[in-house]
């Protein structure tokens, strides 16, 4: 898979370096030089000195030919432009964009040509939750320009979802198990999976449905607004 990451400061350096040691054919694209100098043999990758933001600079340099755009740079407006360039220029099929700012992160979606929009504070609020959380849905990430949630929840021993197996469980339409964590480990859940008191249940959700998968898993009405932070 050919990957463009804009932006070689130490989030970009640090996914070109993961993608190209996992046998990725990386380009990382930087504008200021003496970044390059100093990095530019750290990373066994293709580097390309040129401005995300302008489509000429990119053009003469293939960035068609790539699979995906992560948009890794500090700056928010940045990632945004470069973003629509890659979807609508370049036409990349899938696009990732770092948000820097939580306040900005409603702007990060299909209309500027992003795919997955992730932001570190709320991750990170999201990953705190899911720590300490039990009986209360939590909101990991969303994908698709906000269209999907993948959101985690974990029984406990007023769950009517306790001792049935997953094909038992009426699950909104838009919703899907997807995994299981018991004990630390990795479960994929099959129809005939049961569900066991501190399952953490990985599923996939459209944001309007959060609220009924909350209802089957925890057996109250409504449920909880599953976004963190």
């Amino acid at each position: 898979m050919r990957v463009a990451v804009t932006g070689a400061g130490k989030v970009g350096r640090f996914i070109a370096r993961d993608l190209t040691n996992r046998g990725h054919d990386v380009v990382l694209i930087e504008q200021n030089h003496t970044v390059i100098e100093k990095y530019g043999a750290t990373i066994d990758c293709e580097w390309l000195r040129a401005d995300a933001c302008e489509p000429s600079d990119l053009k003469k340099h293939g960035l068609e030919k790539c699979d995906v755009l992560v948009a890794a740079t500090g700056d928010d407006e940045d990632n945004i432009v470069t973003s629509l360039l890659a979807k609508q220029e370049f036409g990349i099929p899938r696009v990732l964009a770092r948000v820097n700012h939580p306040n900005n992160h409603w702007l990060f979606n299909e209309s500027w040509g992003v795919d997955v929009a992730v932001s570190p504070p709320q991750l990170l609020t999201s990953l705190v939750e899911e720590a300490v959380t039990t009986g209360d849905i939590v909101r990991i990430l969303t994908l698709e320009g906000g269209g999907v949630a993948l959101v985690e929840f974990t029984l406990d021993e007023s769950s009517p979802a306790v001792g049935k197996v997953i094909s038992e469980i009426e699950l909104p339409i838009d919703c899907a198990i997807v995994a299981l964590v018991r004990d630390k480990h990795v479960i994929v859940p099959r129809d005939e999976t049961p569900l066991m008191v501190g399952d953490e249940v990985i599923a996939l959700a459209s944001p309007d449905q959060e609220g009924e998968l909350e209802s089957a898993l925890s057996g109250r009405a409504g449920g909880s607004d599953g976004e963190a932070g």
